[in-house]
């Protein structure tokens, strides 16, 4: 068999991996370990074991500041007297928050928060320095836009003590805030339909207010560059352009055909616009504008005529300031002072404040460069940003146009968005009518290694997957025709887990190949390494198994990966059984038998160590060989007696440890034995 090595994928020097920033507002439910952290982390072992563990920086951090922490905290004060300070109450779920992803094994080298030491420190001055800089450059204009005011409660909402219903064309979320609605539509407050407060149930009024907003519009041909340049890179998933690119539409406004005498009869008052018919499957036709000020100016005339209409996605100014007091301290310019910077941009820079933060806290010098240029600025490296897919739009195009304006030669990360984990096929969030599993609850069944191994396996990155746990189905299975009694699909021994599908594999065949290994070892070879080379066929599947994983890994395709990783190990076991039969009768044989086995093992825990890292670790230990050494890629293509001899060991002299009987490697949960 012959293997070609020419074709591999290249990586960088360094990398930077970014995991978004949860909300100080709540602990972890499995959307965002599943959908995102364990996505990230899969990427960031492998090319930790790919390019060196001292060239991999795995960053991120709670989203301290914004309307959500501060509606939280006040519902928290009002509803069950909780006496802590706001800061009090971030720090308390950040807390949470990271002992739900240490118990997930999430392997991040830094995992702070944006108010929070030692990263709060870094991030304010590079809050400072980025709004001082795009003010500079011009790319910053103070604009007077409304926001609500409850008349009853005589003040200011921020945007989550508003709720209505979304203005975007095609949207129908009903838990739209002040603007932007819970599926991540961007639109100015006018626009919300149905605003309620919050606090009293009024409804609110509008009143002016100062902010500084970023020129997005702007860098309009910037962004379609940046398009045309993600969709001819592999490792850009086509929901991200396709989701982008939804923004990059002309101005538009859509008006119902059952308003078109009306609109005939104001439409000279409007700016210079083009206008589409409705086709047969459409109620509303649509007027397009050559700006957002002109379709604002529009949308002015329409609302004073009592004309119905909703608008388009369009690229808007975008707000970098606020008017609440939780958040970083805007500069003060032209004399606009007291204002905070908007959750939103700041978590944009994030990861390099988190950068700056996990290299200076690095006293012990595990990381190949301390300065933060070298991994966001360098030609030789490169930044990854695993997100869902709800943050398209601040990722991948407020921040491009951010960069661009900027000019400080940071490079764009490569984004790696996945679409929705759905909860029992219907979209899971904490804050809507289908209420997620806290991340934690459901280690109460499940190991985490089961299901690390189950979420990398969905395909997220190709389409919205349901995660459906057996023991959180209460849908029925059938009806017990004995009793009448309905039986629940949590209930029913008939149905098998969709959760503990991967798992299998685990506690099943890789274990199996695993014990096989050291078994055979113990029992012909004094409990050494096989004193016998591994065949040139097996070498050959393992080194096609390495490269088709690693092309697939490269291009963050997990699902893939683990299918490659899957049936090799499958056919190592298989080849095994056929292979320790033939030798029963002849020691020569078996030993033959074992060092292709083991050569086999070396190899899958190799490509598993991402997925299901404890376990693999493990047979490591046992293996007895060092685990920088035995991981790296450097070594990818060595057998056990080569890694012995690097070691400077005589390969038939490598003790392994002892495995008592019935050892796992990957073991079930309790509740499952």
């Amino acid at each position: 068999m012959s293997v070609d090595m020419s074709k591999r994928p290249s990586f960088p020097k360094r990398a930077v991996i970014t995991a978004g920033m949860p909300y100080g507002n709540k602990n972890l439910h499995f959307g965002h370990i599943g959908g995102v952290f364990v996505p990230a982390d899969f990427f960031a072992r492998f090319l930790r074991d790919r390019i060196g563990a001292s060239n991999v920086v795995f960053v991120s951090g709670t989203d301290c500041y914004g309307s959500p922490i501060m509606e939280g905290y006040r519902k928290l004060k009002e509803q069950q007297n909780y006496e802590g300070s706001i800061l009090d109450y971030v720090q308390e779920n950040h807390d949470a928050q990271k002992h739900a992803l240490n118990a997930y094994h999430i392997s991040l080298d830094l995992y702070s928060g944006s108010g929070l030491e030692p990263a709060k420190s870094f991030h304010n001055k590079m809050s400072q320095r980025v709004i001082t800089r795009l003010y500079e450059r011009g790319y910053l204009h103070k604009l007077s836009t409304m926001q609500f005011y409850d008349p009853q409660a005589e003040q200011f909402l921020n945007g989550r003590q508003v709720m209505g219903r979304c203005p975007i064309r095609g949207c129908k979320s009903e838990k739209a805030y002040a603007d932007e609605c819970d599926l991540g539509h961007q639109f100015d407050p006018e626009e919300l339909i149905a605003p309620v407060s919050q606090l009293t149930g009024a409804t609110p009024e509008l009143r002016p207010v100062a902010n500084w907003y970023f020129d997005l519009p702007k860098f309009h041909a910037d962004l379609e560059k940046v398009m045309r340049d993600w969709d001819a890179d592999p490792q850009v998933r086509s929901v991200v352009t396709k989701t982008a690119r939804e923004s990059l539409a002309q101005p538009c406004i859509y008006i119902q055909t059952r308003y078109r005498d009306e609109f005939e009869a104001i439409r000279e008052q409007l700016p210079s616009h083009s206008l589409t018919e409705a086709t047969q499957n459409q109620s509303s036709f649509s007027v397009s504008f050559a700006d957002w000020e002109a379709r604002d100016t529009a949308r002015s005339v329409l609302e004073e005529k009592s004309i119905r209409f909703r608008t388009g996605k369009t690229l808007l100014p975008f707000r970098i300031t606020g008017n609440i007091d939780w958040g970083i301290p805007a500069p003060e310019l032209e004399g606009l002072r007291d204002l905070t910077v908007w959750c939103w941009p700041e978590s944009l820079w994030a990861p390099i404040s988190f950068t700056q933060t996990a290299l200076a806290c690095d006293t012990n010098g595990h990381f190949s460069s301390h300065d933060w240029s070298d991994w966001w600025r360098a030609d030789d490296a490169a930044v990854y940003q695993f997100i869902g897919q709800d943050n398209i739009y601040f990722y991948c195009v407020v921040q491009p146009a951010l960069w661009n304006a900027l000019a400080w030669d940071w490079f764009q990360d490569t984004p790696v968005a996945n679409y929705h984990i759905l909860f029992m096929n219907k979209k899971a969030s904490s804050s809507g009518a289908i209420k997620p599993p806290m991340a934690e609850e459901l280690l109460e069944n499940y190991t985490a290694e089961q299901l690390r191994c189950h979420w990398l396996s969905l395909a997220l990155d190709q389409k919205a997957v349901s995660f459906a746990p057996k023991t959180y189905d209460i849908s029925v299975s059938h009806v017990d025709k004995k009793t009448g009694e309905e039986i629940l699909v949590k209930d029913d021994p008939r149905v098998v887990d969709p959760a503990l599908k991967e798992s299998a594999f685990l506690t099943n065949i890789f274990n199996r190949l695993a014990r096989s290994c050291f078994y055979g070892a113990q029992n012909a070879c004094g409990g050494m390494l096989p004193d016998a080379t591994p065949s040139q066929e097996v070498l050959d599947e393992c080194t096609s198994a390495l490269l088709d994983f690693e092309q697939a890994a490269s291009v963050f395709d997990a699902h893939t990966a683990l299918s490659i990783a899957e049936k090799f190990t499958r056919d190592a076991n298989k080849r095994w059984d056929s292979a320790s039969k033939a030798g029963r009768e002849d020691q020569a044989l078996y030993v033959q038998a074992l060092a292709d086995a083991f050569a086999q093992l070396r190899c899958a825990t190799l490509l598993m160590h991402p997925a299901a890292p404890d376990g693999c670790e493990l047979i490591c230990q046992y293996l007895n060989f060092d685990p920088e050494q035995f991981f790296s890629w450097d070594n990818a293509f060595k057998t056990p007696q080569e890694l012995a001899q690097l070691a400077g060991q005589n390969p038939a002299e490598h003790v392994l440890r002892t495995l008592r009987a019935r050892f796992d490697f990957f073991s079930k949960h309790k509740t499952q034995k």
